[in-house]
């Protein structure tokens, strides 16, 4: 009945439109729509260089030579990260016959934070040729402070830190700074000397 000729040119225009037709067709059709996933800024921090700190205090220890430490009363310190906004506060006490109460308020203020933590990790130090004795507490979740600790020669010095940063606690995007502090304060545990 129908008797319909079509040239080269015409059936190759035809199967172009139905090929550009299909593509739209199925390109459009996705199974479903989701957001994009939270994204977290990328830190990464320069090589550490350590450098010795002493004064008239009766410690001395090696810290990060970026970081900027500032006397305090009493022996205290604060050492500031300023790119990272994060400080370590050193709080410095002579032993008075009093050894026991200052630990419990040691591990008091860390336990404090078992409320925000998902997991609190004690790690022993123990350096007996310098009689530098302490525990290291790494604290896990969204707490207010994520890395503290404590040394003490037993009979005349005692000496905690704990560092804080100046940002809403969560944890997922301050992990690569604290990291990097919680480095920083080991290598302090470690280097630290009673005079």
């Amino acid at each position: 009945m129908f008797n319909v000729k079509y040239t080269a040119k015409q059936y190759h225009f035809k199967a172009v439109v139905l090929v550009f037709l299909a593509l739209v067709l199925f390109s459009s059709c996705k199974k479903e729509v989701l957001p994009k996933p939270q994204s977290y800024l990328r830190l990464d921090y320069p090589m550490v260089n350590y450098m010795h700190f002493e004064n008239q205090c009766p410690f001395a220890f090696d810290m990060n030579s970026k970081a900027v430490i500032k006397g305090e009363k009493d022996c205290g310190f604060t050492i500031t990260y300023p790119k990272m906004k994060a400080t370590i506060y050193l709080t410095y006490k002579p032993v008075n016959n009093n050894l026991n109460k200052l630990l419990r308020d040691a591990q008091k203020l860390t336990f404090e934070h078992v409320i925000k933590a998902d997991d609190i990790l004690e790690q022993p130090y123990l350096n007996s040729d310098k009689k530098v004795y302490g525990m290291f507490y790494q604290v896990d979740g969204n707490a207010a402070t994520n890395s503290q600790f404590y040394l003490t020669d037993s009979t005349r010095h005692f000496i905690t830190g704990s560092v804080y940063f100046y940002a809403k606690p969560n944890f997922d995007s301050i992990m690569p700074a604290a990291s990097y502090i919680k480095n920083d304060m080991q290598h302090l545990m470690e280097t630290l000397s009673w005079k």
